[in-house]
């Protein structure tokens, strides 16, 4: 079993706790889909946030999903010029049978621009 990083982000439409919580569960129950993981699998998972997003933390949208044995960490993205505004991004450290090559990197709705390169 390796450890493996699984990337991933999504932008939200408001800066709402409620809306928060929904867009992050919808964002790692993907990442773990997507990679077919499941919470056991996960090692531990950072977030971070773009400074306009003020209403929660992104881990509590994590622990609302019922991920609440995992080490979660959350921290503000550098606030660059002409940044996409309301992301949440996520670099999540699993046990894995995937090779690199096969890991799927999860970029939900707008994010998906921001890695074009990688985004399913």
């Amino acid at each position: 079993m390796a450890v493996r990083a699984v990337r991933g982000a999504v932008q939200l439409e408001r800066d709402e706790s409620g809306h928060m919580h929904d867009q992050v569960s919808a964002l790692m129950t993907s990442v773990l889909e997507r990679n077919g993981l499941t919470a056991d699998d996960l090692i531990s998972v950072w977030f971070t946030a773009t400074p306009d997003l003020h209403s929660d933390f992104p881990a509590a949208g994590a622990r609302k999903l019922g991920i609440v044995d995992v080490p979660l960490i959350c921290a503000q993205e550098l606030d660059i010029a002409g940044a996409m505004p309301r992301v949440v991004r996520v670099m999540a450290h699993v046990e894995s049978d995937l090779p690199k090559s096969q890991i799927n990197h999860v970029y939900l709705g707008a994010a998906a621009e921001l890695r074009k390169d990688i985004a399913q």
